[in-house]
């Protein structure tokens, strides 16, 4: 949000009430949300889940638009087979084996009779860049919506 606030110049409630969607984690949730923000004039849309986006995506095709021509889309998991949709989803993938690792690491230390100190796992999510993104167009309104949260 801060990288939003900084680049759009609007305030934490503005960029809540028009440029963040809430809905529910399904295609036709993602659909509905992007709808809004495609008649906000936004030009990329980060979605919570990968089929929030696979709906963003079917918005845009409703409007008439190009992605990632005329609007950017990024969804969130990379879930399998994510990679052979059209166009392919730039996606965040979620670092599981290392989250797993922790978590199972965890367990055993506490099993073992050490008890693991309250702590709290900080793992960094990769880009998966594939062909739902581009530059922005030149001739809209430049703003970025999210999509759930």
């Amino acid at each position: 949000m801060r990288t939003m606030q900084d680049q759009l110049g609007l305030s934490p409630d503005a960029i809540e009430s028009e440029l963040v969607q809430h809905s529910l984690y399904t295609l036709e949730g993602g659909q509905a949300a992007a709808t809004a923000l495609i008649d906000r004039s936004c030009t990329a849309v980060v979605c919570a889940s990968d089929m929030m986006a696979l709906g963003a995506i079917r918005a845009a095709r409703q409007r008439g638009l190009q992605v990632p021509t005329d609007i950017s889309v990024v969804g969130f998991d990379d879930s399998p087979l994510i990679a052979f949709t059209d166009p392919p989803l730039t996606t965040i993938r979620k670092p599981v084996p290392a989250m797993g690792q922790a978590a199972v690491r965890t367990l055993l230390e506490e099993i073992g009779g050490t008890p693991a100190p309250h702590s709290e796992f900080v793992f960094m999510p990769e880009l998966v860049v594939r062909g739902s993104t581009a530059s922005a167009p030149g001739d809209r309104v430049r703003h970025q919506g999210v999509v759930g949260r």
